[in-house]
């Protein structure tokens, strides 16, 4: 199968371009512009596979993408090309709008009418498939969890690009019968993951000894998926979903922010036992919390499990164990990102 898939430099992304390289025979055309987050550095082995094309555009440039159609012949396109940190949306919503929101009415309409020249049997067989948040889905109280039919009540610029975007691709479902699929995920983690979110910005600054800002008293709660999980649920998808339907993806690992600090502290303390910050406990300072930072998320993944028969390989301890070692071990990948466009300061002050 050919593979349009967008963002695919970028943490989710480039997880379902490795899933793909190393797990199926399909061929993958990698659509990035390479913002501040793109890292070709975290495609791996899909670097030098001859099943995978970069081509450095950018989703709201409806020529380029139209050119990039005609080239490869995709049958699928997986649609993850996004801003997508909250704090960032805080400080400055206009790159989130242009992005996520016209950029997704641009590649649908370049899409619609790719799909519109493709004879009946492969009309039939694309797919077109946007990735999403459960962020759209607004803050949960102490209990419940969000399914599909949840109504949508985003509450940050970046969540409210996030569900305009998902409901212009039910529209050019149900208007224009383009055959799509949509995802919600949880919170991700895993390899590569940019260092301005939680997880990996903790390791990092306690690697370096540096503060470890935890938001409020840190009782934001949120379900953890491993991104690795996330990639094979969306290819499975991809392969098995019913067009115009919805699946949320979640890991069913509901913690604390603080929680989750004090994890990665504790692994530190065990993996760097020479390391002059023990205990990296002691780095912890609590800060300002987020404007309207949501209490808690929590996703109802039994659909994709029931009809899909999807479930979530890692659970969350072993996954973040594993998550640590990887950035000890790649300290050369983070550094390198960490010289760039950000380097750990904090964000979302608005």
């Amino acid at each position: 199968m050919r593979i349009l898939v967008t963002g695919g430099a970028g943490f989710i992304g480039s997880a379902v371009v490795r899933h793909i390289i190393r797990d199926t025979d399909w061929t993958v055309a990698n659509v990035d512009k390479l913002t501040y987050a793109g890292n070709l550095e975290s495609l791996a082995e899909a670097r030098t596979s001859n099943r995978h094309r970069h081509f450095k555009v950018d989703i709201c440039d409806r020529g380029a993408i139209d050119a990039v159609l005609a080239d490869v012949r995709p049958e699928a396109v997986l649609h993850l090309a996004a801003e997508s940190h909250v704090d960032r949306s805080i400080d400055g919503a206009a790159p989130f709008i242009e992005t996520n929101v016209v950029g997704t009415y641009t590649l649908l309409e370049a899409v619609l009418a790719y799909w519109r020249t493709l004879d009946e049997s492969t009309r039939a067989r694309f797919r077109f498939q946007h990735i999403s948040t459960d962020e759209v889905f607004g803050s949960l109280g102490s209990t419940g969890r969000f399914t599909e039919t949840t109504p949508y009540a985003p509450n940050s610029p970046y969540s409210a690009s996030k569900a305009a975007s998902d409901h212009l691709v039910r529209a050019w479902h149900h208007t224009y019968g383009l055959p799509t699929l949509a995802t919600n995920c949880s919170n991700n983690y895993g390899p590569y993951h940019f260092p301005e979110k939680l997880i990996p910005l903790i390791i990092i600054r306690a690697l370096r000894g540096e503060s470890l800002p935890v938001y409020g008293k840190g009782e934001n709660v949120r379900d953890w998926l491993h991104v690795e999980d996330h990639a094979e649920a969306l290819t499975l998808v991809l392969r098995k979903g019913r067009p115009g339907e919805t699946y949320n993806v979640g890991g069913d690992s509901e913690r604390r922010n603080i929680d989750v600090v004090l994890g990665i502290c504790r692994l530190l303390d065990e993996m760097v036992p020479d390391s002059p910050h023990r205990p990296h406990e002691s780095l912890i300072g609590f800060v300002t919390d987020r404007p309207g930072h949501d209490a808690r998320y929590a996703i109802d993944a039994s659909k994709i499990s029931s009809e899909l028969g999807w479930r979530p390989r890692h659970d969350f301890e072993s996954g973040l164990r594993d998550t640590v070692r990887w950035f000890l071990d790649n300290r050369a990948w983070w550094e390198r990102v960490m010289s760039g466009a950000y380097r750990g300061e904090r964000l979302g002050l608005g």
